[in-house]
């Protein structure tokens, strides 16, 4: 499987690139779980990280670049550049996590 380098900057460091070939994107929509609900409710109350949700939005994340970057494999990337993400509530404990950037061509400079 071919690696495709990944940068929120719009170049790639030693690369120079050759050919542009588009938006790509990756989501995800995770819903809360009541158990997590529960615990972060008495985190709240005694304070600190609610350490499963930190482990959700960390796994969402992941996923929604595993997806981004097989899309820019399939058009022929070698690199995506201007990544960048974002979320949008979809329903009460429901939220979605959008990675996106430009897929493109490099050569070495």
């Amino acid at each position: 499987m071919n690696q495709v380098t990944l940068s929120t900057s719009h170049q790639v460091g030693g690369r120079r690139i050759v050919r542009t070939l588009g938006l790509v994107k990756g989501n995800t929509i995770r819903a809360r779980h009541l158990g997590r609900d529960i615990a972060a409710f008495f985190r709240h109350l005694v304070g600190g990280e609610v350490a499963d949700y930190t482990k959700m939005v960390a796994e969402s994340r992941e996923q929604a670049i595993d997806r981004m970057t097989d899309r820019a494999r399939e058009l022929g990337a070698d690199a995506v550049v201007g990544v960048r993400f974002t979320t949008a509530s979809m329903m009460q404990g429901a939220a979605e996590i959008l990675a996106y950037g430009t897929a493109v061509v490099t050569e070495p400079a």
